[in-house]
């Protein structure tokens, strides 16, 4: 357990909120059984992925490198050479680029490798991943993973798109090891010491989710969609100090012309009103009809839209709706103490309830 949320659904969070949900088909490999075991799951995927690439040769890039030489090769540096009199020993100090294996993609997914080798509890299966991240160090792949920058800068062309469900999943072999405190070589924190972490994770996993379930049936989903405020008569400053608009998550559905605002809080739904009641927060009723209302009058899907706000729970369950002025506006929670299956099943009613 981590706080009161046990640590499979949180490998279920981490799931959803990957780049996986990117990927076309990617996830047609995940079926209800394997949630239970998402960490060999995510090591049988990568493992037959890195397989089915190393048939066709790793993909190869390039690196910077400078080097005293005794040939020209790429550019000379001038001023070390003149600076270190290389050239009274027949030498001159180039700056090249050089063909390698040893990309920060690739040693990301060979640091994966270790990593799942460690968390993985099939013996089998661990010991496929040491054998691969042995082939990628024969290759010249290297076993220090790479910084954020470092795969930033690496960028996956057209012509190794098939590189990007091994890299989706290596990130999230890495995001897998978070629940542990155990010392080793990744620093992490415990998500309930990290709220604002968790708040995140939640709604890119609601995000990731609704990509899954709903864009193959022609729904079109995105995530943080920033709205405008329709002023008029305004002051020449105004512009610069009206606080912005940026919803969660946007679902439209092209065949019935109609739209769904989701909004996710990793908060309690209700609060206590003043006589020792519970009500709904208000100040997430305001903000929802500010975006439903503001983007009236501007004949699209905003005319008819409707708004749903999702917040995880503990052991309690709400599913509440009403309308106001033509929008209907519905509040649900999602148990995070059931299992992972559950949860995935949980999730489908409440967002299929609110597209139909």
């Amino acid at each position: 357990m981590v706080g009161r949320i046990p640590i499979q659904n949180l490998w279920f969070l981490m799931l959803y909120a990957s780049e996986l949900t990117r990927i076309k088909g990617a996830f047609n490999a995940f079926v209800e059984k394997d949630f239970t075991e998402i960490p060999d799951l995510i090591g049988r995927l990568l493992t037959h992925a890195v397989e089915q690439r190393l048939r066709r040769n790793i993909s190869r890039g390039y690196r910077s490198r400078s080097q005293n030489l005794a040939r020209v090769r790429g550019r000379i540096d001038v001023l070390r050479t003149e600076t270190q009199q290389l050239l009274s020993r027949g030498e001159v100090y180039c700056r090249f680029e050089e063909l390698t294996t040893d990309t920060p993609r690739n040693r990301l997914i060979r640091a994966a490798l270790d990593m799942l080798a460690r968390l993985v509890g099939n013996r089998d299966l661990s010991q496929r991943c040491r054998s691969l991240a042995a082939t990628l160090g024969r290759s010249g792949v290297s076993g220090n993973r790479p910084s954020s920058t470092d795969l930033l800068q690496d960028r996956i062309s057209r012509n190794d798109d098939q590189d990007r469900l091994m890299v989706a999943l290596a990130k999230l072999a890495f995001d897998l090891v978070l629940p542990t405190e155990e010392v080793g070589t990744t620093a992490m924190v415990s998500p309930e010491r990290r709220e604002t972490w968790v708040r995140h994770l939640f709604e890119k996993a609601v995000l990731g989710f609704a990509r899954v379930e709903l864009e193959p049936s022609g729904f079109y989903v995105r995530g943080g969609m920033r709205l405008n405020w329709q002023l008029s008569a305004q002051s020449d400053g105004i512009a610069n100090i009206f606080p912005g608009m940026v919803t969660d998550i946007v679902i439209d559905d092209p065949s019935a012309s109609r739209r769904l605002v989701i909004d996710t809080k990793f908060t309690s739904v209700l609060g206590a009103n003043r006589f020792g009641g519970e009500v709904l927060k208000s100040a997430y009723i305001y903000q929802m009809y500010a975006y439903l209302r503001s983007q009236e009058g501007r004949g699209d899907l905003w005319e008819r839209a409707s708004a749903l706000f999702v917040h995880p729970a503990v052991n309690a369950r709400i599913r509440e709706a009403g309308r106001i002025q033509g929008h209907v506006i519905a509040f649900s929670t999602v148990d995070l103490c059931q299992d992972a299956s559950t949860i995935r099943v949980e999730l489908r009613d409440i967002l299929l309830s609110a597209v139909s």
